[in-house]
């Protein structure tokens, strides 16, 4: 067993978080640790995204860390504004991030979204601290929207967009500069409003989506379960039926052995 009961209980089979859960709080009661018990029996069962990248983490205490750190240093080559460094740290989280969802997912049968949900919760870990610290003791896929929230350092200019034409025609006459940049102003905080308005419509449509998932799994199992306990009953009837069919037989048969001695006694007196 781990140290932190909790890792137990994040890194088990979906199917038995339940009953675990309500099994380790028993035990921390049990052992006199009521903050434990609380903290246990206050864990929210994960979606299947969520557990998986669970599951990751905690077997693999590094996952956090060069996911924080990889984030961290994407933040300071935005912050320079250094093009080169952008791209290169970008092309290393795309394989960083494949090869972790490739781990995670080693031995299931993964759905397109599943696949999905688990590459974009890596992500998010990337890009947000807060994210990459939960690891482990996530509930929900998370999602990353990329590195926007660090504003116009996140532009990346190529050389060839910094050269001037070598020639132009008809020169149109330019706006005062001032009035450009207050322009420009103006554009960069109505597309951070319209961000965070997208942004938080979304993460409250991923709420929803989560809880609905929750409860898909959670009626899939019952199904699951119903299904077994039907394919038992079946079979239960089915030796039942055998039994009878076997036992009214053996009735018919004693039936006739009966009559045949009866007969034969007659015969003798």
């Amino acid at each position: 067993m781990a140290d932190d009961p909790l890792d137990d209980l994040y890194a088990a089979p979906l199917e038995e978080f339940t009953a675990l859960r309500k099994r380790l709080a028993g035990e921390a009661r049990k052992g006199g640790d009521a903050d434990a018990a609380k903290r246990i029996s206050g864990a929210r069962k994960p979606t299947t995204a969520a557990w998986v990248v669970n599951r990751l983490a905690i077997a693999d205490d590094s996952v956090a860390r060069r996911l924080s750190e990889l984030g961290q240093r994407l933040r300071d080559a935005h912050a320079a504004m250094d093009g080169d460094r952008i791209r290169e740290l970008s092309a290393e989280q795309r394989r960083l991030v494949d090869d972790l969802a490739r781990e995670a997912l080693k031995g299931l049968k993964p759905t397109g979204a599943l696949r999905d949900d688990v590459t974009g919760t890596l992500q998010a870990a990337v890009a947000d601290p807060d994210v990459a610290a939960r690891l482990g003791r996530l509930t929900k896929a998370e999602t990353w929207s990329g590195f926007g929230e660090f504003g116009d350092t996140a532009i990346v200019v190529s050389p060839a967009a910094r050269r001037k034409p070598e020639k132009t025609e008809k020169p149109e006459p330019e706006k005062p500069r001032d009035d450009r940049e207050a322009a420009a102003r103006r554009e960069r905080q109505q597309a951070r409003a319209d961000l965070a308005a997208a942004e938080h419509a979304r993460a409250e449509a991923d709420d929803a989506l989560a809880e609905l998932q929750s409860d898909l799994a959670t009626a899939r199992m019952r199904h699951q379960d119903a299904q077994r306990r039907l394919q038992d009953a079946e079979r239960g009837l089915s030796a039942a039926e055998d039994a009878y069919d076997q036992g009214k037989q053996a009735s018919r048969d004693a039936a006739a052995t009966v009559k045949e001695a009866k007969a034969r006694l007659r015969r003798i007196t």
